[in-house]
């Protein structure tokens, strides 16, 4: 397994993050305590939550399983980089969401509660809340910072500008500020190499990508659809991206299948291959979905495949950073 500093941190964290959305949803918490321990013992030490993940059937569930699972004992809270986040609405009272200081702080302390833990290693603002003043928030941070609480904080959907206005914030206090940014990022969804991606190489923050199958669409979706096997693909992002997408997937996994490859594999591998990203957050729900994105991170996808991708899944504007991307 591959590990890399998170961002402009001595922080060490495996370029395979496990994403956790489904536990206690569509994986059950047997199976969830297996992926963790499989995933442990294949050297991922990074694990990616969010407070309200569950909400299917209650919103804090996800974070109870892994929690219990801390609980079984063996090092396991010692050994993983825990990430959750902070929010979207726990509830329908209107201070149950949000970016403020009140919430910041509260949502914290539930979150400990539920994962079992007395630190979290990265807490990620989920969204940015334009609601919220950046002294505000650095100021909760830096109070959780110094409680032994949080450990370095994190941001998630953020667009280029905010992760420059918040930076330019923390400095301005002498807080180290935001150490990695989580975003959608993969072949169908490129907007991000704009500018989102050049601002995280300026400040030194490491870009964790959710989503590098868009929802299942490029891990073999046509096929399944058509095996009657389609989960995720079958619903959401991936389902309305086919509409727009399908002659363009159909190549692509023909192509796949022309180079012996598997589609899953491949979306990865590109996404893992790209300037700037530090770790792709995989959000398994099986032991064969871990098995395939442990070999992503090992495929080395040659010229003409990456020349074929370019030409297939082609990126914003004339390709690059702005204002490149558009001008000249």
């Amino acid at each position: 397994m591959q590990h890399v500093p998170l961002g402009r941190t001595a922080l060490q964290v495996s370029r395979l993050c496990l994403g956790t959305l489904n536990f206690g949803v569509r994986t059950s918490k047997d199976d969830s305590f297996a992926l963790m321990d499989e995933a442990l013992a294949r050297g991922i030490n990074f694990f990616d939550t969010a407070n309200q993940y569950g909400w299917q059937i209650y919103r804090g569930l996800t974070e109870e399983i892994i929690g219990e699972w801390f609980a079984t004992g063996g090092e396991r809270r010692d050994k993983v980089v825990l990430a959750t986040k902070v929010f979207n609405p726990m509830s329908d009272w209107p201070n149950d969401q949000g970016l403020s200081a009140r919430n910041i702080i509260a949502s914290c302390e539930k979150s400990l509660r539920r994962l079992r833990t007395d630190w979290i290693d990265l807490y990620q603002m989920h969204h940015v809340d334009r609601a919220a003043p950046w002294e505000e928030i650095w100021q909760a941070m830096e109070i959780l910072v110094r409680q032994g609480k949080v450990r370095y904080v994190g941001s998630s959907n953020f667009a280029g500008w905010h992760l420059a206005a918040a930076q330019e914030a923390a400095n301005r206090r002498n807080f180290l500020g935001i150490t990695s940014e989580q975003c959608i990022y993969n072949l169908v969804t490129r907007h991000v190499e704009v500018e989102l991606i050049p601002a995280a190489q300026a400040y030194g923050i490491g870009v964790l990508v959710w989503s590098p199958l868009h929802g299942g669409l490029l891990g073999g979706a046509l096929r399944k659809l058509e095996e009657g096997t389609a989960v995720k693909t079958a619903q959401g992002r991936a389902m309305v991206a086919l509409d727009t997408h399908r002659d363009t997937i159909a190549e692509y996994e023909a192509f796949c299948l022309e180079q012996n490859l598997d589609p899953a594999e491949v979306a990865q591998a590109w996404t893992l291959s790209r300037p700037g990203v530090t770790a792709i957050v995989t959000g398994t729900r099986t032991m064969a979905h871990l098995d395939g994105a442990i070999r992503a991170l090992d495929l080395e996808l040659p010229d003409g495949v990456l020349k074929k991708l370019e030409d297939l899944f082609p990126p914003v504007g004339k390709g690059g950073p702005a204002p490149e991307a558009w001008a000249w």
